[in-house]
């Protein structure tokens, strides 16, 4: 039986705009599908209380040739 090592993530964020609602203005599809075909995978949502999205969370297995 051979360890195998522990998947190592990068994550990034991207924050929604918003009007002068505090309410999301646009829908953030385009930069999602951009972010999703560079290999990023939304992970989770951080919500202001009262409702609204502050950040959308993504997170890809980081690369054997990055930096840490």
């Amino acid at each position: 039986m051979t360890d195998t090592p522990a998947t190592e993530w990068e994550y990034e964020t991207l924050r929604p705009a918003r009007d002068a609602t505090k309410k999301e203005a646009t829908d953030p599809k385009a930069r999602l599908n951009e972010l999703g075909a560079a290999g990023w995978e939304l992970a989770e949502t951080i919500s202001y209380e009262g409702g609204g999205t502050k950040y959308l969370v993504l997170k890809r297995p980081r690369s054997t040739t990055q930096s840490a």
